[in-house]
């Protein structure tokens, strides 16, 4: 197997041979012990070998007056001929890759995520004394490792933990913030009220007097667990209430779908692409899975002051579209999900959707419009705060 392999590299030809008695010329050539490797008759003045492109020069010595027609080429010289012929598109896919894959070691942006702009800057002024900034080679693991030490080891009473992502051309940094709990942090006197109008389904009291019953209806602001102890009608105390009241509360929500549907969604395909731009064409250079849709975010690299030419370095994203087109049910199961949906996106992992019910389905020239009810059982605990009262005064 090996030895056949590297029998395929061997350079050797493919002749066309004219003459009287072919088959006393092929003689000659098994006797100069020329080895044919194919053979075919096309007629008996013709014939076509394949042979070892070293025996060709003797075979010119001893053709006599048979006519030689190199016909086709393999192996090690039908390469250096491909080559030869497309030496400059080759020489420019060469270069190509490696202006792509210097390219794709290059970091082009950093993002710090984290919602206070002081966490966010001192983490770009601090990456930027470890030379991770815009238009630098990417770092090697052990040296983001050993970095992200030495920044929490400098702020280890601000940043609690760092996280440095790369993803394509660009570091996503993620930093948590280290919190000292404050001793100001105990609650206050306070009484547990209804945050909304709702019939009381459970009520988890840690501390305070529980003044309302599982069932009960209350209105926004109702006691429902009072901080203020009474003994025999007489206040002894004053505490801060705390616990959970869970309660039933009913919303109306509207919802519009169209019948006709248009959707984008992206896939898990993504690659980089170098890109010539002229005029209103754009050349992918070395793309050979090109997307039929896609979104491109894309990095200038050069660009004329004059000439409308500019070579860019492109973030290609892979998008399905999906077009489709509902029935009058469709729409509105569709409506009645996106509103389901909505609002469980709205309740922790406490609270549910009881019941639900269509209340009105308006159906117009290019859409429907759904009103659905919602009974939910949902968190109502809010705090009142009791104002100081001087107990022995009120004894």
């Amino acid at each position: 197997m090996k030895n056949s392999f590297i029998l395929n590299f061997r350079s050797s030809i493919k002749l066309n041979i004219k003459g009287k008695n072919i088959n006393r010329f092929l003689n000659r050539l098994i006797k100069q012990n020329i080895e044919i490797l194919d053979i075919k008759n096309i007629s008996y003045k013709e014939v076509e070998i394949k042979i070892y492109k070293k025996d060709l020069e003797k075979i010119e010595k001893i053709k006599t007056i048979y006519e030689l027609e190199e016909v086709n080429s393999y192996g090690l010289i039908k390469i250096k001929k491909i080559i030869s012929k497309n030496k400059i598109l080759i020489l420019f896919a060469l270069l190509g890759f490696i202006l792509l894959l210097f390219l794709t070691n290059i970091i082009f942006d950093i993002e710090v995520v984290h919602n206070k702009k002081e966490i966010r800057e001192l983490l770009i002024s601090e990456l930027k004394k470890y030379d991770i900034t815009n238009n630098r080679f990417v770092k090697s693991f052990d040296e983001i490792e050993k970095i992200k030490e030495k920044i929490l080891e400098k702020y280890k009473d601000k940043l609690e933990w760092i996280e440095i992502e790369r993803v394509g051309t660009k570091y996503i940094v993620r930093v948590e913030e280290r919190k000292i709990p404050s001793s100001e942090d105990s609650p206050k006197n306070q009484n547990i009220i209804a945050k909304k109008s709702a019939i009381i389904k459970n009520i988890e009291a840690d501390n305070g007097v529980i003044v309302k019953n599982v069932n009960d209806y209350v209105k926004p602001g109702d006691v429902i667990v009072s901080g203020s102890i009474y003994l025999n009608e007489n206040l002894k105390d004053i505490v801060a209430a705390t616990g959970k009241v869970y309660g039933e509360v009913w919303y109306k929500s509207s919802v519009e779908v169209p019948f006709v549907y248009h959707e984008r969604n992206y896939t898990s395909n993504t690659h980089k692409v170098l890109t010539l731009k002229f005029l209103n064409h754009r050349f992918e250079i070395l793309n050979f899975n090109k997307y039929k849709d896609k979104e491109i975010e894309e990095i200038k690299l050069l660009h004329h002051t004059f000439l409308p030419i500019e070579l860019v370095y492109e973030n290609q994203r892979e998008i399905e579209k999906l077009d489709r087109i509902y029935t009058i049910d469709e729409a509105i199961n569709i409506a009645r999900e996106k509103s389901i949906n909505a609002m469980k996106s709205k309740l922790d992992d406490k609270e549910y959707i009881i019941s639900t019910k269509d209340l009105k389905v308006d159906i117009k020239e290019s859409k429907i419009e759904l009103e659905i009810f919602f009974s939910v059982y949902e968190d109502i605990t809010d705090y009142q705060i009791i104002e100081d009262i001087d107990l022995e005064s009120k004894e």
